[in-house]
């Protein structure tokens, strides 16, 4: 992609330094017969055109990519979600670089195996892959994403609204995408967990749907943020408290109390839309798909209200289990938008949780990084991405 670039700025260059050269030499020559300027001017004209000829190919078609996301992953943003060594080779005998610190940001260049190829701001080498996220935006863009919490939270608790929270930008969790050419959603979640997303998306563009995501990691301070809010509403509306503490739930089953999955970048909050518009765009060497409209289906209660009026099933369901869930009763809200978005997820490998039906788990995820898993302590507010090219 580098050379690429450097090559049309090459070519910019020379026919730029042409034309001013030409314009120096007929300011110059102030006496010209009106025939030979003419002449000159034609002759001009037919080099320049065959020198556009030469320099300016036709563009290559996009190519389809054919893999586990919708577009590879060399040129992607991809985050430290622990403390990493940056390695000399994809070996973790090699020689150690430098420690990257958890949310350390960095463009990924080559994947080999279980290991990444990546450059930061300051150095380059290799990382396994295992423990790091990637800004979903850049793998999969045909998915809508909107982070509210990032400029106006919907978080709310039994229709009531928080204190500091519904409303609030939580997070700074927006940034401009040089890959996507725009301002976009940064959404990080552990790259396992990436493939399974791809193909919920593609088993619901396939019936013309879209998945919308409102959120993935979550930084461990918006959480405990969230938690003291609801806990002092709940405190004053017995109303809200009874949403969120009336047998067979509690407070947890809401808002996590502690550090949640949220934090460790298994988990996405994502409801269901159905396409309006949608288009072929270029992003690198690649075609892609963007959905222009939309419209999002009505769920059993707007996304983020916490409290038991979301609910997936009747009652509480072991989270670590990714089958228990399948002896639950569904809540008699479970419409019919809901269920589909639950055989999107569930069928592509993702668990739901019972007390939100937005909410859905990569537990082989979990259980893969179970022994070294993110604690959510750091922003993610910047991107390194590129465009992904076959070079």
């Amino acid at each position: 992609m580098r050379i690429k670039r450097n090559w049309r700025r090459a070519v910019i260059g020379i026919l730029t330094a042409a034309v001013l050269s030409a314009c120096s030499g007929s300011d110059e020559q102030t006496e010209t017969d009106e025939s030979e300027i003419t002449s000159t001017s034609s002759a001009a004209e037919a080099v320049a055109s065959e020198e556009a000829a030469v320099v300016q190919p036709e563009s290559p078609k996009p190519l389809v990519y054919e893999g586990e996301l919708e577009l590879p992953v060399n040129g992607a943003t991809g985050y430290a979600s622990v403390l990493m060594n940056l390695k000399a080779t994809a070996d973790d005998e090699s020689e150690t670089i430098a420690a990257l610190e958890a949310g350390t940001a960095f463009e990924v260049l080559e994947e080999a195996g279980d290991w990444w190829f990546v450059q930061t701001a300051t150095q380059s080498g290799w990382v396994q892959h295992l423990y790091c996220f990637i800004n979903l935006p850049d793998v999969i863009p045909s998915i809508i994403y909107d982070n509210s919490n990032t400029y106006a939270s919907k978080f709310v608790s039994s229709g009531k609204a928080i204190p500091g929270i519904t409303g609030q930008a939580l997070y700074d969790g927006k940034a401009y995408n040089m890959r996507l050419g725009k301002i976009s959603d940064i959404v990080p979640v552990l790259y396992s967990m990436s493939k399974k997303i791809h193909l919920a998306q593609q088993a619901a563009l396939a019936e013309g749907n879209t998945l919308v995501i409102y959120e993935g990691y979550r930084p461990y301070s918006v959480q405990k943020l969230t938690v003291d809010a609801v806990t002092a509403l709940a405190a004053a509306e017995p109303e809200v408290m009874a949403g969120i503490n009336t047998p067979p739930w509690d407070t947890n089953w809401f808002i996590a109390t502690s550090v949640s999955n949220h934090q460790m970048g298994y988990a996405i909050d994502v409801t269901l839309a159905k396409i309006d518009a949608q288009q072929q765009i270029v992003i690198g060497d690649y075609a892609a798909t963007a959905i222009t409209s939309y419209t999002e289906y009505t769920m059993p209660t707007a996304i983020h209200e916490l409290s038991m009026a979301s609910a997936t099933f009747t009652g509480p369901v072991k989270s670590s289990s990714p089958t228990a869930w399948l002896q639950a009763t569904l809540a008699d809200t479970m419409n019919e938008a809901a269920i589909l978005l639950q055989r999107y997820c569930t069928e592509a490998g993702l668990t739901p949780l019972a007390s939100e039906w937005w909410h859905f788990n990569d537990l082989e995820a979990r259980f893969a990084t179970e022994q070294n898993s993110s604690k959510g302590e750091y922003l993610l507010d910047s991107t390194m991405s590129e465009g992904p090219t076959v070079d």
